[in-house]
């Protein structure tokens, strides 16, 4: 599915070409996206304002903040747990990077089969939840990010997983983009909230309270 990103996320990966038996690499910038226009996968090329490239610059955007928060949860074996979950969870945010930049109404058959998104990835992230949910304590007040380093990385990703829900919305509603990754991001914001309690709880960190003003 990472081939599928090449087109809109040329600055991810370098690109080459096998010359001799040997391998050159070309220069990580192209220049075609200088005027404020880029290519989506299936080739159409479109503004940066697009709500395609808004949808994916905020996929993007989570995906480093679950890179943050997995590399916080690798200093302590606790969160080894996570770790694992995080690290799947990167790799299905590219898929929904790959989904977002073939619009269904403008792409080919085969480009769109390639793309799709199964709805097996909510209901993975379910049961991830309710697995932190059987070792964590009621819950009878609302939380504040916060929590230790670990806990508020995960509460960073779980508020720019909602932005990106909301920049997705729109996409499927008009049918450019399946309702399976919408079940996806809201579910993992979600999974977030429920990962930022469980790295609290695990390394001994206190969980923030709100506590409403008192009035005189």
């Amino acid at each position: 599915m990472a081939v599928a990103l090449r087109r809109w996320f040329s600055g991810c990966l370098p690109r080459a070409r096998r010359s001799l038996g040997t391998i050159r690499f070309y220069k990580v910038y192209t220049r075609t996206g200088d005027k404020g226009e880029s290519s989506l996968y299936n080739g159409n090329r479109a503004a940066k304002t697009s709500p395609y490239f808004e949808a994916l610059g905020n996929t993007d955007e989570l995906n480093s903040f679950a890179g943050m928060a997995l590399h916080h949860c690798q200093k302590t074996q606790k969160l080894g747990d996570l770790v694992d979950m995080l690290s799947e969870i990167q790799s299905r945010l590219l898929d929904v990077g790959s989904h977002i930049a073939t619009p269904k109404l403008s792409s080919q058959e085969d480009r769109i089969r390639t793309v799709e998104f199964d709805v097996s990835h909510a209901e993975q992230l379910e049961a991830w939840i309710d697995k932190m949910d059987e070792e964590l304590p009621a819950l009878k007040n609302f939380i504040l990010p916060g929590g230790g380093e670990a806990a508020c990385a995960l509460h960073i990703a779980r508020s720019v997983t909602r932005r990106t829900e909301r920049s997705v919305i729109n996409l499927v509603h008009q049918g450019e983009a399946d309702e399976s990754v919408l079940k996806y991001l809201n579910r993992l914001s979600d999974f977030f909230f429920m990962a930022a309690r469980y790295a609290a709880i695990q390394t001994g960190e206190a969980e923030v309270v709100y506590k409403k003003e008192r009035k005189e």
